[in-house]
């Protein structure tokens, strides 16, 4: 696009906040956000540095989303940078996105919170607070009566499921409503969401004082704190400052910049002590141009490395009560948003805060340039990255209590919000567990019941025979991601056409080792849960006590194996007698 092209197409957009991408053959090359769309659009006919002037003469197109505040602006362009990776964005390397609510183009549209809407879909948000919108979208549909089960339970039933007999969905599927009717009450959550709270708030504070009057308090209680956050959903986090109390997270950030790559170092104190540090790399075109500043932004580099990772970072994260930084970042709205979360942000000079600042910049210095364990390990297996990964593994007692665990560790890092578990057929075999396992997980991720996104590689614990239980399961449900198996006993990674013994300090091997020791503990500490809890007919056998119950399913796997056993093997179990194995026969 020359300079008139970008003039033009300028004059013609609103003077409201918004996002901007700058597009070429349909791609994505910058995401930009915007308090005056059409002012900030304009200012590219004239961009200030040769980086941002390459990205403009590129361009065939300019798409827009006009928001309605400053702040919905700043996280639509951080999901945008997430979803489409623009090679002229600073962009944090990795997954996360803010949620967004979406009603899905259906005959019955259902809502649902996704941090990746469908195209067709009416879509509102992004929000910073995930709790705050499931808790307004379990009143919309209460109130509402909105559905919220996927298009394949929604088809071919002939009576409602529980949904309806709890009062969150009015079950047109079987037309206890008519479409005409349900089309009404969506259209209602749709001017809810799009800013007319009292249509949410009426009923809730209607709900409330019914309840107080029938002295139900604990309702009314909740009903109350339903309402409190309903009346300020529509805020934003922009008209109201909260007050946090005294500062007991700290998060102190350094940055470190080599080329078009930047490392930010992360440490976290809590009550005055170091509890947590990590590493994150991000791409940084041009040096770190500010992400969305447009052509009058700095081309500084630290700023705005600062600007893109407390943005993209901070996407479904608790916010500290404090940031620390080595300079300012320079970008209003972000100072803006992070000023109405109640986060101080601080540049010190001297004292503790300077030395842990310091701290943070010799950390991020340590690894920029460098390639980390995941990229490594991408490199390793010749796969494109391996920033996200998840892993399997399964556990049981000779076929009892089966249990699978699924974690996810993200750029190196458990992300325990994201793990999984799930109960298993009692079966005393491994490979048909894991093949039952990764058909849960696939069948899932392919009918969209599985929020998180799709990871790069799958790590299972075991060998051969497990890796090909699993891909079995992949093959069979059709989900297309690289799995491998890391063996115990050999340390070998177990690929689908080789075999690799890397060395013992790899850091890469390592990465896979915590993946493989984490699903791992997960699975025993799911099994030990469900096995103590365990209750069969063996329970109602007089003489048979939790210790000897567990010997006899030690010894013979099941109570169907139980039931079959002779007398005298019954008889050879400690603690059982020739009265309690015949009691236990006519029982069993």
């Amino acid at each position: 696009m020359n300079a008139d092209a970008v003039r033009e197409r300028a004059g013609s957009l609103p003077r409201d906040p918004g996002v901007y991408q700058f597009q070429a053959e349909g791609t994505t090359l910058y995401v930009g956000k915007a308090v005056d769309l059409r002012s900030r659009v304009r200012s590219y006919a004239d961009p200030r540095s040769a980086r941002i002037r390459r990205m403009v003469d590129r361009a065939d197109g300019l798409e827009i989303a006009v928001t309605d505040t400053e702040t919905q602006a700043l996280l639509l362009e951080a999901n945008l940078i997430k979803r489409h990776q623009p090679r002229y964005n600073v962009r944090l390397k990795d997954d996360k996105s803010y949620p967004m609510v979406q009603l899905t183009s259906h005959e019955a549209p259902k809502i649902e919170i996704t941090r990746d809407p469908d195209e067709s879909a009416t879509v509102f948000g992004p929000y910073t607070n995930k709790g705050q919108v499931e808790t307004v979208v379990k009143a919309l549909r209460e109130t509402y009566g909105v559905r919220g089960c996927s298009d394949h339970k929604y088809a071919g039933r002939d009576r409602p499921c529980l949904d309806y007999e709890m009062g969150l969905c009015t079950a047109p599927c079987t037309r206890e409503i008519d479409l005409e009717g349900y089309a009404e009450d969506v259209t209602a959550v749709e001017r809810f969401l799009e800013g007319e709270a009292g249509i949410l708030a009426d009923p809730l504070r209607r709900a409330m004082e019914a309840a107080a009057q029938d002295r139900n308090f604990e309702r009314a209680a909740n009903m109350r704190d339903r309402l409190e956050t309903v009346e300020a959903f529509h805020g934003g986090g922009g008209e109201a400052v909260q007050s946090v109390g005294d500062e007991r997270r700290v998060d102190v950030l350094g940055v470190a910049i080599e080329g078009e790559d930047a490392t930010v170092a992360r440490l976290r104190a809590e009550t005055g002590k170091l509890v947590d540090r990590d590493r994150h790399t991000l791409e940084a075109p041009g040096a770190g141009a500010a992400v969305g500043s447009g052509p009058d932004a700095d081309e500084g580099g630290v700023p705005a490395v600062l600007a893109a990772f407390i943005v993209q970072y901070y996407a479904e994260r608790e916010l500290p009560d404090a940031v620390l930084l080595p300079e300012r970042h320079g970008d209003s709205e972000v100072a803006a948003w992070l000023e109405a979360e109640g986060v101080s942000v601080r540049v010190p000079g001297a004292g503790r805060e300077a030395k842990l600042v310091e701290l943070a910049l010799k950390n991020a210095r340590r690894n920029v340039g460098g390639r980390d364990e995941c990229g490594m390990l991408a490199d390793a297996l010749e796969i494109e990255s391996a920033r996200r990964i998840e892993g399997f593994d399964v556990s049981h007692a000779q076929g009892t209590a089966a249990v699978g665990s699924n974690v996810t560790f993200v750029d190196g890092s458990a992300e325990k919000a994201d793990y999984r578990r799930k109960k298993l057929t009692d079966q005393n075999d491994d490979y048909d567990n894991m093949r039952a396992l990764l058909e849960w997980r696939a069948s899932r991720a392919v009918e969209g019941r599985d929020d998180r996104p799709d990871p790069d590689l799958l790590v299972i614990d075991g060998g051969e025979g497990q890796l090909e239980a699993a891909r079995d399961a992949l093959s069979a449900v059709g989900w297309d991601v690289p799995a491998i198996a890391l063996a115990k006993a050999e340390e070998r990674v177990v690929t689908p056409h080789r075999q690799f013994s890397w060395p013992s300090d790899a850091p890469h091997l390592h990465l896979l080792q915590r993946v493989r020791d984490e699903s791992h503990r997960f699975a025993v500490q799911y099994h030990q849960t469900v096995r103590d809890e365990v209750k069969t007919v063996l329970d109602d056998v007089p003489g048979i006590g939790p210790e000897t119950r567990k010997r006899l399913l030690g010894r013979f796997g099941s109570v169907e194996n139980v039931r079959e056993a002779s007398l005298e093997d019954l008889e050879s179990v400690s603690g059982i007698g020739t009265k309690t194995a015949e009691t236990l026969k006519s029982r069993l």
